[in-house]
């Protein structure tokens, strides 16, 4: 039986492939699922051991370092082992740089605390079993960690910095039989930028981004799940994101175009300047 890890499974796409594990491998699955919230992560336990998955949930701060070695201890003290760890937890963050103050600057240093940080802690505490296992580590980024997205410098900053990470780890792991698989999706159906950081380091309460056309979130988690069993190197989600990548290397003023346009634009533009 397979032991997988999960951060930031109490909602969204982490509480998607949590479920989705379950229906899956029914019994042959056990799962250690990570959040703050408490209340949701027992409800998505509870989801998934109705379908016959073993869980454990542990509630967890990923931007804390002994927290996340905490849940790695507990893993292994009640399965004995770890197959699959996916650094799921983060936070979003929409705001124009030069619109937050000096003051409120600390949240961009959460922020990596958060997205980065939390990945690198919670895979430095689990490597030691992974190598054991020879399993696999899933770090999911953001379409932003390819592309910097305008208005997204703080969150494209930590996507970009944990697209850097695993790349390097992924090469330094290879002869241990320990897969790295990178997954960068785009908008997906999600709360997750409602929830994000404004320029005041508050709850932004909208999106920031245009939401006609996200990617559902059940898609999301499958994509992720298909590229974790296949040992992929890299999940990149749709097409635009996929044109973007390439595109970024031929033409990079395009690319800085197709970000602008993804923008929900909610204030007036501004009034021409005079000649």
């Amino acid at each position: 039986m397979k032991t997988i890890v999960i951060t930031g499974a109490s909602d969204g796409i982490g509480a998607e492939m949590a479920r989705q594990l379950a229906q899956t491998h029914q019994a042959g699955v056990a799962l250690v699922l990570a959040a703050r919230d408490d209340a949701r992560l027992a409800q998505v336990a509870g989801q998934c051991a109705a379908h016959g998955a073993q869980t454990l949930a542990v509630r967890t701060d990923v931007s804390i370092e002994p927290e996340c070695r905490r849940l790695m201890a507990a893993a292994e003290a009640k399965f004995g082992r770890i197959d699959g760890l996916i650094n799921n937890a983060g936070m979003s963050a929409h705001a124009l740089f030069e619109e937050v103050k000096p003051a409120d600057l600390g949240w961009y240093e959460q922020l990596m605390r958060i997205n980065l940080w939390g990945s690198v802690w919670c895979t430095h505490a689990a490597l030691p079993l992974l190598r054991q296992s020879r399993g696999s580590i899933v770090a999911v980024s953001s379409l932003a960690g390819l592309v910097g997205v305008p208005g997204r410098t703080a969150y494209s900053a930590s996507k970009f910095a944990m697209t850097g990470f695993f790349e390097a780890l992924r090469a330094e792991l290879k002869g241990a039989g320990v897969s790295v698989t990178t997954a960068y999706p785009g908008v997906v159906a999600t709360r997750t930028r409602h929830k994000g950081f404004n320029a005041a380091g508050a709850a932004a309460g909208v999106s920031g981004l245009k939401e006609d056309k996200a990617m559902p979130v059940e898609d999301c988690a499958r994509l992720i799940l298909r590229g974790m069993a296949r040992r992929e190197r890299e999940v990149v989600m749709g097409r635009q994101g996929q044109l973007a990548r390439w595109l970024k290397l031929i033409a990079p003023g395009a690319v800085e175009s197709m970000a602008l346009a993804a923008l929900q634009h909610d204030r007036p533009p501004e009034p021409p300047k005079p000649c």
